[in-house]
């Protein structure tokens, strides 16, 4: 099957897709900051540059996007039609490139949290996750 768009169509969509301040990763940090807690955004000396540190706690967040990170969950598991050859090795490289991140992250004493796009439909879930991360006593 070929792309509905163009090549130039096809990359001026792409280019407008965001990978800093994205809709989830702004509901996260909206948690965060009603949680009360102070933190940095993507801190370019930490590997993989995450989304979200609290550098008090040694606490790294990443805010993944469920397609473009390979989650296992419905929206995760799609594959284009459209140059899907080219889709599966990009997602598996994003993959690799998160365990690694992941990996040096906890070798260099931070703790590490994945929330995923689709973790955000669960608003009490998410803040109740996050309290237990931060330590803070649910209400």
């Amino acid at each position: 099957m070929t792309d509905v768009y163009p090549p130039e169509k096809r990359s001026a969509v792409m280019r407008q897709v965001k990978g800093k301040d994205t809709t989830p990763e702004m509901a996260v940090r909206k948690v965060l900051t009603a949680l009360g807690a102070r933190y940095r955004l993507h801190r370019k000396d930490l590997p993989g540059s995450p989304d979200i540190v609290l550098p008090g706690r040694r606490l790294a967040v990443f805010v993944h996007g469920c397609f473009w990170h390979g989650h296992d969950c419905a929206r995760g598991a799609r594959v284009p039609k459209a140059n899907r050859d080219y889709w599966v090795a990009k997602v598996d490289r994003n993959r690799a490139r998160d365990v690694r991140n992941r990996e040096a992250l906890e070798a260099s004493g931070w703790r590490v949290e994945t929330v995923w796009e689709c973790d955000l439909k669960d608003r009490p879930g998410l803040e109740t996750r996050l309290r237990g991360v931060l330590g803070i006593p649910s209400i």
